[in-house]
């Protein structure tokens, strides 16, 4: 951990942009740059670089079409498509979130994003469309710095254990679809309970409210209490930032590191996202598998 507990760049890639740390623990807003110039692939070294430091990284005023956005997610890799996506959508490695007075915020509580693939995604870019007068915001939480948080006796037993993740667990429900459908294209994924971020190589728990059933070689109360405990480590103010949404904002997090939570304190105001995920590699503890 560094000494200002931001989380570290490889030593090979430079951090040359203007930014603004939100929070001493993570999060920073990057200034005078335009996500969808003809250019801009020039900046994503050094916009790579400082994801890899903040964790979440904020854009504001951004003026992007539905292919701009995807074309500059394309520059950090693979993209994925969501299963809520409709499949007769034009640009279908956009998920469109939308809100209001008919239908209240479902993402109000800390999660990583699907982590039930078995190579869940490296990161989300989210682009505000639409955002009520008050209210809206997400919070990012690092989790690099709850592992270090850890006594050493619990980082112990934690590095040894691995846990499953269910994409029933939210979306059986969401897609009126029986567990057993959702299976079939994406079965229950084992992970390790503490993860090593594959390009910084620091440690991270990586277990989560959203996806998580349980955790292996655990009785069904071991279990419980155990997770409990590290879902718990997300809420500590210390190792967030909260981001206030305008339209245009846009944010682009490490959901190798991060957990977030969009607050839902906004109905029946209305609030449009999209975001576009970029691929990942399988988690693993110590060395890759």
């Amino acid at each position: 951990m560094s000494q200002d507990q931001t989380m570290v760049a490889p030593a090979e890639m430079t951090l040359d942009l203007a930014a603004k740390p939100i929070t001493p623990a993570i999060g920073a807003e990057i200034f005078d740059i335009n996500l969808a110039a003809d250019d801009i692939a020039e900046s994503i070294p050094a916009i790579r670089a400082a994801l890899l430091k903040y964790g979440v990284i904020f854009f504001r005023d951004q003026d992007m079409s539905a292919e701009q956005h995807i074309t500059f997610a394309r520059h950090f890799g693979e993209l994925e498509v969501h299963p809520a996506t409709p499949k007769n959508q034009d640009n279908p490695e956009i998920l469109r979130i939308a809100y209001g007075a008919k239908k209240k915020g479902q993402e109000n509580f800390w999660h990583s994003d699907v982590t039930w693939r078995e190579k869940p995604s490296l990161g989300s870019i989210l682009r505000a469309i639409e955002v009520p007068e008050v209210g809206g915001d997400t919070l990012f939480a690092n989790m690099h710095l709850a592992y270090e948080n850890l006594s050493p006796e619990m980082k112990r037993l934690c590095e040894g254990l691995t846990a499953v993740h269910d994409v029933a667990r939210v979306f059986a429900k969401r897609l009126n679809k029986r567990p057993e459908e959702l299976h079939d294209q994406y079965p229950p994924m084992t992970h390790p309970v503490i993860r090593t971020h594959p390009e910084t190589g620091q440690s991270v728990i990586y277990v989560n409210t959203a996806f998580t059933s349980h955790i292996e070689g655990m009785s069904k109360e071991e279990s419980r209490w155990l997770l409990d405990h590290l879902y718990a480590t997300a809420a500590n103010p210390e190792i967030q930032c909260r981001f206030r949404w305008e339209k245009g904002s846009v944010a682009f997090w490490d959901n190798r590191v991060c957990q977030h939570n969009a607050t839902s304190d906004y109905f029946p105001a209305r609030r449009v996202m999209e975001r576009v995920t970029i691929a990942g590699c399988r988690p693993y503890f110590g060395r890759p598998r």
